[in-house]
């Protein structure tokens, strides 16, 4: 099968929508635009993926070293997680974004779409000996009891360190990791269920962060209220898919190429 980003360059014509898992490629196309154009990508360094059809083995995932800004849905690689030749191919992902998010789908099921940034708040709150986010408002309270602080960096996400970091995703609950000394790591249902969560994660650290510069004592929220502000927000209709929806066609008014 010849890759679309490797056809293009040999002159071979776009085939647009007639490309397999077409409305989940522009979805994630448009994540990765968003993302960078809210700063929260680290160059070519991130990776995004997204289990496609019934049995959840093939993964859409970004090409390895493509800068976020130029990422279109065409240009998505569609892999399989047991294959052993993946890095063979044109355009492989990255080693350790396949040791990353390889071994997640293949060992966490429910890890329909992954996420992975260093974006600025987040990766600060990673950098500290305390990693973990108080619900002191309304969108730190929607990660309450849903995030998981590993404290075993083990250097770069090749497949071991990938293997051990999807088995912290065993509970379903679970949907964010803090990835200490590195970054984070979210994981949803939909592209926009985990871009939602990635967007809201980044404020809500960023709140975070600003609040303890102040050098004050934080109102942190008894546990009921956060568990329940982030029961309700869990189930907040719509609210992903308009906000996914909204970016599509402020990209679209846009002119942008990211649906090509």
């Amino acid at each position: 099968m010849v890759h679309q980003h490797a056809a293009r360059k040999a002159g071979v014509p776009r085939f647009g929508a007639n490309i397999g898992f077409w409305q989940e490629r522009v979805d994630l196309a448009a994540a990765f635009r968003w993302t960078e154009r809210l700063d929260l990508h680290e160059g070519v360094a991130n990776h995004f993926s997204l289990a496609v059809g019934d049995g959840g083995t093939q993964v859409l995932i970004n090409p390895n070293q493509m800068h976020f800004s130029r990422i279109r849905a065409s240009d998505l690689l569609l892999l399989d997680v047991n294959d052993p030749d993946v890095l063979d191919g044109p355009d492989a992902p990255d080693p350790t974004a396949w040791g990353l998010h390889g071994s997640l789908h293949r060992l966490c099921k429910h890890a329909r779409c992954a996420m992975h940034v260093h974006s600025v708040h987040a990766t600060v709150l990673a950098c500290l000996e305390d990693s973990t986010i108080p619900p002191i408002d309304q969108n730190t309270a929607m990660f309450f009891d849903r995030v998981v602080v590993d404290d075993r960096y083990g250097g770069l996400a090749f497949e071991e360190e990938g293997a051990r970091c999807a088995a912290l995703f065993a509970d379903p609950k679970t949907s964010v990791m803090i990835m200490g000394n590195h970054g984070i790591l979210v994981i949803g249902e939909t592209v926009a269920d985990t871009f939602n969560r990635l967007y809201y994660f980044e404020r809500a650290a960023r709140t975070y962060i600003l609040a303890l510069q102040t050098g004050r004592k934080l109102r942190v929220l008894p546990d009921d209220i956060a568990g329940k502000t982030a029961d309700a927000m869990e189930v907040y209709p719509e609210q992903a898919e308009r906000h996914l929806s909204e970016i599509k066609a402020i990209l679209d008014h846009e002119g942008s190429d990211y649906a090509g």
